[in-house]
């Protein structure tokens, strides 16, 4: 007889889905597959089947293809089907034969559900498929998301089959004479999970012959301390992230308190796409003088006096504009330049969101960008020139913000105004100014 209970059982406990739901079974024509669709079938769900050809074995894989397509014929189940040149997205990618399939098939089968409107793709992983994905994980290098195994449920992907181990899966198929097909590529070694499965795991069942019942008990264990652990990262998150803006900023002093640290801090930077690698450097150099960055393929953290800055790439800088002589206005990142003119000289003191400059000085169109290596300036009242990077350091502007201040540029390539800051001091009102033009930053986002 077919486990039917035990299935219902197991689907109901991890609430995988309901009788009411239509389900896209993925089946390759090998036993853990078959007995699935099987068991579909004896339970009275609302399923399909999806098979795919992915063309690596010849004459032997259009025969999986005809047989799971009379399996689905003799289930009375809808069947999808579809033919990859697995082998040509492998060298096109370059990457391994394994992971192309898996490139492959997942988004097909997405598409399919979409399609075809199921709720759920099921898979037939089952127990050793989880030691397996454990021991390729170790010996990879993993966290603890890699400990805890397979999930029976992940977003849309169900595996109902994790009840069972390969043993009792090939005595149920042979007690209830479920024909299937072999996949000759399963008895080589040359692939690391087909070597673990042939070779490591019977030398562990050696050990211990209740090898799958003991992981399962550990993955249990792996999987109730991820959960503390994401709550813990959950309530750390609330504290120690503050939004400024399009930044999120995280308290130096706080990050030094975390313990374990390195996991913490990787905790709640891996969403934002660094490694473990760049969190421990990033935990080295805490104590470290302010400047640094790390990088993400996504994010830039920047080391500050006091805190980790977090900005999504893209932000740092921003493209530079031309001001022509009749321009009133602009926009500039956050800021919009206000632009006035006025016949008398007209002195702007204390504020540092306006200047007043003389107009005969002005070579059009002026420029206004962001901070560059080399630049220099006359701060206003000074009769020296100094870098920009070392007036930002006085000021102690943090690094990331030196590309967001916008800098008003002459058309001679002089500086004449750091915005928000200072002047420059050969482009002020004098005695001898006729007329004066009043540049005005207004910040938008306050």
């Amino acid at each position: 007889m077919l486990p039917t209970e035990r299935f219902n059982h197991f689907i109901s406990q991890n609430d995988l889905f309901s009788h009411h739901d239509r389900v896209l079974a993925a089946v390759s024509g090998g036993m853990d597959s078959v007995l699935m669709a099987h068991l579909f079938k004896a339970a009275g769900f609302n399923f399909g089947i999806a098979h795919c050809n992915f063309q690596l074995r010849g004459k032997d894989a259009d025969a999986d293809q005809q047989f799971v397509q009379e399996l689905a014929g003799q289930l009375n189940v809808p069947f999808h089907t579809i033919n990859f040149d697995t082998r040509a997205y492998a060298a096109d990618k370059k990457i391994s034969i394994q992971m192309a399939a898996r490139d492959l098939r997942y988004p097909w089968f997405q598409q399919i559900s979409q399609q075809s409107g199921y709720a759920y793709i099921a898979l037939a992983h089952h127990q050793n498929d989880g030691i397996e994905t454990i021991l390729l994980n170790l010996t990879r290098g993993t966290g603890i998301a890699g400990m805890h195994g397979i999930l029976p449920k992940n977003g849309k992907l169900v595996r109902p089959l994790l009840f069972l181990n390969r043993e009792e899966i090939a005595d149920i198929i042979e007690s209830n004479g479920l024909a299937y097909v072999e996949d000759s590529s399963n008895s080589s070694s040359k692939y690391a999970r087909n070597k673990l499965r042939l070779e490591v795991i019977p030398k562990l069942k050696e050990l211990n012959p209740a090898l799958e019942e003991t992981f399962e008990h550990n993955l249990e264990h792996f999987r109730n301390l991820e959960i503390l652990l994401e709550d813990k990262l959950g309530e750390l998150r609330k504290e120690l992230f503050e939004q400024h803006g399009n930044e999120i900023h995280l308290s130096i002093d706080a990050v030094k308190k975390l313990h374990p640290q390195q996991l913490l801090l990787f905790g709640l930077l891996q969403e934002f796409g660094f490694n473990e690698a760049t969190v421990k450097d990033m935990t080295l150099s805490l104590d470290k003088h302010s400047g640094r960055f790390f990088e993400s393929d996504t994010h830039t953290i920047v080391l500050d006096r006091q805190q980790l800055i977090l900005i999504e790439k893209g932000q740092e800088a921003i493209a530079e504009i031309k001001i022509e002589q009749m321009t009133t206005e602009a926009r500039y990142g956050n800021y919009q330049l206000n632009i006035l003119h006025d016949d008398s000289p007209l002195i702007i003191k204390d504020n540092p969101m306006a200047a007043s400059i003389d107009t005969e000085l002005l070579i059009h169109p002026l420029t206004i960008r962001a901070w560059q290596q080399s630049d220099h300036f006359y701060p206003l009242g000074m009769k020296t020139k100094k870098k920009l990077s070392d007036f930002f350091i006085g000021k102690k502007v943090p690094v990331h913000e030196k590309k967001q201040i916008p800098l008003l540029v002459n058309g001679n390539g002089d500086i004449i105004w750091i915005g928000g800051y200072r002047p420059d001091e050969r482009y002020k009102v004098s005695a001898k100014t006729k007329k004066v033009t009043i540049f005005e930053l207004v910040n938008l986002k306050i």
